[in-house]
């Protein structure tokens, strides 16, 4: 039997395998001819009776030559049997080589096999596409030309030390990276595996290697846009922490550590209820499974509300939050990123203050110059329009006693009677313009009839008014804005709309009273800059807001303008 066998034309080097040994064929040699053995005993036995037996001599010898005869075709079916059985055994051998090799061969490792001299034996296709060495040149050759220099000496120690061991197989450098030396000089890191086994007494080694180039080099990579990401992470101004599936933290940056004053290798494993006040721990658990369950990949925290952190020396504080989330390896992370809006609290605080203080500034403004308005508005009607009604009847007097030969003086006296129509005149205009009594003395629905007939009969535009109810009752303030508000949009309306029918609504319905002008003029942009000196609509905003209201204007070039205000019924504390 042959010991060792080619893969195929010595191109691919020997096949290492067990065959039977000397104990085996001396078994089958015992099979075959034991039979034959024990036949010819019989014939020798049949020869030796012959002779002794001499009545039976011919019996015997014919006896003895048919054992002959059947031990010899017996002799012959045995060995033809074994002759076949023999080259079946090689044929299925050639097709078990013929397989591995086809296995070695397609493999997509390297494969390399060595005996124990270290002098390689088997070098498949895919080790030399990895080592650049054509087969032939590393058959039968040192493994050590596969290996950088300085790490050759070490290896040929770790082969005997893995030969004397007796186990059947390892991985080589399980804690470090394997270096191996392709044919144009380059070193490039490979993971390998070994195993032995002994045959004809000699140790053959058998190493499945690896290139890991590429896994290298993505590590690589990998560890330094790590280090770039902590770096970012570390620098950011904001507080980032990252917690686990069950809101313990596994990440928290510098500007945390800061921020709760609490430090990084403390926090990191504890629960992300840590840095919530108590009273919010359980809301903000569900909120944050409920987050995970959405699906959604980022999104704001706390959109209508400050969201309150606190610190680990149990000072609570508002902060501003987004909550994010990824799936690594079947877990899902939470990231939160925190700014500490503490500073920002404070001022929108002071700015609502100061925004209070100046509405009701403003209020009270407003109504002490509509009390002044009043005030000389009164005393125009009371004291400076009866003053020149008496002179209007001084000089009337004075005309109906003049004599008949006074021409001139009569002149002089019927133009001073004019002057004082034309001031009287003047004078109630202005007192109506400052404060009209009607609105003191009658209630807003009258003066708001007034306003809208003097506006049709001042410009010839027609005005409708609409009230939803006659017995409309306000607060002095809202009534006096509602009169101003309809006053200076038909103001508007006459300097500038050209338009040809005007609408003033007034609308309660319980909680708010709606004021509504409406003409349909030339109509404007709202998003032009304001004219210089203009301020109609802005006084219109203004007392909107003094009362807590708002102020809608829609317009459009050639569509008219719409006015409409909204203003709370109750009356604000400022007001009363």
């Amino acid at each position: 039997m042959r010991s060792r066998e080619p893969l195929s034309s010595g191109r691919s080097g020997p096949i290492p395998h067990r065959h039977g040994g000397g104990g085996y064929v001396r078994g089958r040699v015992l099979v075959v001819f034991t039979p034959i053995i024990a036949l010819l005993a019989a014939t020798g036995a049949l020869v030796l009776a012959a002779l002794f037996l001499d009545s039976y001599r011919a019996q015997m010898f014919i006896a003895a030559a048919t054992v002959v005869v059947v031990a010899l075709f017996l002799s012959i079916f045995l060995l033809y049997r074994q002759v076949g059985q023999r080259q079946a055994a090689n044929r299925a051998l050639q097709n078990v080589e013929a397989r591995v090799r086809d296995i070695v061969e397609s493999a997509m490792d390297p494969v390399i096999a060595v005996d124990h001299c270290q002098r390689v034996i088997l070098f498949n296709a895919a080790a030399e596409k990895a080592f650049l060495w054509p087969r032939a040149a590393v058959l039968g050759g040192p493994l050590d030309k596969l290996i950088p220099e300085r790490f050759r000496e070490g290896h040929r120690a770790h082969i005997e030390r893995f030969g004397a061991t007796g186990v059947t197989s390892r991985r080589m450098g399980s804690q470090i990276v394997l270096m191996a030396l392709r044919a144009d000089g380059v070193e490039f890191p490979i993971e390998a595996s070994i195993s032995q086994h002994t045959e004809d007494g000699n140790k053959l080694f058998t190493v499945i290697l690896r290139d890991i180039t590429e896994r290298v080099r993505a590590e690589s990579l990998l560890a330094r846009n790590e280090a770039r990401l902590r770096g970012i992470l570390d620098s950011a101004m904001d507080a980032i922490i990252t917690v686990d599936e069950t809101q313990h933290i596994v990440l928290f940056n510098a500007a945390a550590e800061a921020m709760f004053g609490c430090p990084r290798e403390e926090a990191i494993g504890a629960p992300l209820a840590w840095f919530i006040p108590e009273r919010f721990r359980a809301s903000h658990a569900s909120h944050v499974r409920g987050f995970g369950e959405t699906g959604t990949a980022s999104r704001r925290m706390g959109t209508l509300r400050i969201v309150t952190g606190l610190r680990r020396n149990g000072e609570e504080f508002p902060i501003d939050a987004s909550i994010s989330q990824v799936t690594d390896r079947g877990s899902k992370f939470f990231t939160v990123i925190l700014r500490d809006v503490t500073a920002r609290v404070r001022a929108e605080e002071a700015l609502s203050r100061s925004r209070e203080e100046v509405r009701e500034l403003g209020a009270t403004a407003h109504q002490a110059r509509e009390q002044e308005k009043s005030r000389i508005a009164r005393e125009l009607h009371d004291e400076l329009a009866q003053s020149l009604t008496a002179l209007q009847m001084d000089v009337a007097w004075c005309k109906e006693r003049l004599p008949d030969a006074q021409e001139a003086l009569a002149k002089k006296l019927e133009r001073m009677e004019k002057l004082l129509d034309t001031t009287v005149t003047a004078t109630r205009r202005i007192a109506a313009d400052l404060r009209p009594l009607m609105l003191d003395d009658l209630g807003l629905l009258p003066a708001v009839e007034w306003l809208v007939d003097n506006f049709t009969q001042r410009t010839g535009v027609p005005c409708e008014l609409a009230v939803s109810t006659s017995d409309l009752k306000l607060h002095n303030a809202h009534a006096t804005a509602v009169f101003r508000i309809v006053q200076e949009s038909l103001a508007n309306i006459a300097k500038h709309a050209r338009a040809s029918r005007a609408e003033v609504a007034i609308e309660e319905n319980g909680s708010e009273v709606t004021i509504s002008v409406r003409d349909d003029g030339l109509g404007f942009s709202p998003q032009d800059p304001r004219k210089p000196n203009s301020f109609g609509l802005a006084g219109l905003r203004e007392r909107a807001y003094l009362l807590g209201g708002e102020a809608a204007i829609i317009s459009a070039p050639g569509r008219g303008t719409n006015i409409e205000v909204r203003l709370p019924v109750a009356p604000m504390p400022f007001s009363q």
